[in-house]
């Protein structure tokens, strides 16, 4: 099982351990309550270097961009970041992916962790493509919260903007980052070299920012609505489906386009339990007119209700804001919400 190069110091934060697509890594080191309302309230920090991510370069890179994701690379610059999709010939979403554009013809491509080595192989196959797996090289620590950018600012100088790209000096060493991050939250992904990691992350500490395990990452996610590809989406379910139209170009040719329908059957919607409860994975719901599974469920530690993500067949009409949930043989009603939950 693979280690990150901050093994060593989560070992020494008390980390509990868990086997992540291959990876040993840490989901909590105390409360997943305390993480969780640290990056809510102020800052906290995550260890995520079993990301995916690669770079990408070469003249062929911005036509493989553009025929095998499904946003369209051009509506942004370099010095930006962008969602997109990669999608299946029957219109499946085979991975969900965060582009860091640098400059004319170079990128970083940021794929979920159980799919980067296919998606960087789909690039390695296009023409006039160079891939060069960034795993090896860095760290990648996920600083989140309110406090995030101050925090990062204070120890790199700068912290990124919003879906912005910027790089920095730490030690001697180049940083790359950018304004991104999967909490809801502000702050920043900062890449470092794994011989500084955990310089860098023990200013974090010193600094106040909060270790978090994967534990609080995925209820800060579902707190925010924010879909987990093998839960909330994957090869069996389409972006608008999802409700990922964004992340769709519009009269545009690429991967998977010519089979997406413009009125899909069922939609993935959000809701909030008015009675206890708390909704899982797989558990049915039932509205006025139709029914589906939870996707994802959990309790919202800033709501203390639960709340969840389900697809529902057929889709919810305008007014229609009432959803139960089955939970041990009896149906919890709720109420079909827009994400994200704990800024409602």
């Amino acid at each position: 099982m693979r280690q990150s190069p901050l093994h060593d110091l989560h070992q020494e934060l008390g980390a509990r351990f868990v086997d992540f697509g291959g990876w040993e890594m840490p989901v909590q080191y105390g409360s997943v309550l305390s993480e969780h309302r640290a990056v809510r309230n102020s800052v906290g920090w995550f260890d995520v270097s079993h990301l995916g991510r690669f770079a990408l370069s070469g003249e062929g890179a911005e036509s493989a961009l553009l025929r095998l994701l499904s946003n369209d690379i051009t509506k942004i610059a370099p010095g930006r970041t962008q969602y997109t999709l990669m999608l299946n010939e029957q219109g499946g979403i085979v991975d969900d992916i965060v582009v860091w554009w640098w400059n004319d013809g170079e990128y970083w491509v940021f794929p979920n962790a159980g799919n980067h080595a296919r998606v960087m192989a789909a690039f390695d196959g296009e023409p006039g493509c160079k891939v060069g797996d960034l795993r090896e090289d860095t760290a990648l620590i996920a600083v989140q919260g309110p406090e995030a950018p101050d925090t990062i600012a204070g120890i790199l100088g700068e912290a990124p903007r919003r879906f912005q790209t910027a790089t920095a000096s730490y030690r001697g060493s180049k940083v790359a980052m950018a304004g991104t991050g999967y909490t809801g939250e502000r702050g920043g992904e900062i890449c470092v070299a794994p011989d500084i990691a955990r310089r860098f992350a023990d200013e974090l500490v010193g600094s106040g920012a909060v270790p978090c395990g994967l534990g609080a990452r995925d209820t800060l996610r579902l707190e925010a609505g924010l879909p987990l590809w093998g839960a909330d989406i994957d090869e069996t379910t389409t972006p608008r489906e999802a409700g990922l139209d964004f992340a769709v170009s519009a009269n545009r040719d690429f991967v998977g386009s010519a089979a997406l329908s413009p009125e899909p059957g069922r939609r993935l919607v959000g809701f909030i339990l008015e009675d206890k409860g708390i909704p899982r994975h797989g558990y049915r719901v039932r509205t006025m007119d139709g029914g589906g599974v939870v996707t994802s469920g959990n309790l919202s530690p800033i709501l203390e209700k639960g709340v969840g993500l389900a697809y529902v067949t057929p889709p919810p009409g305008p007014g229609d804001e009432g959803i139960e949930v089955e939970i041990r043989d009896r149906w919890i009603a709720g109420r079909i919400a827009e994400p994200p939950f704990h800024k409602r």
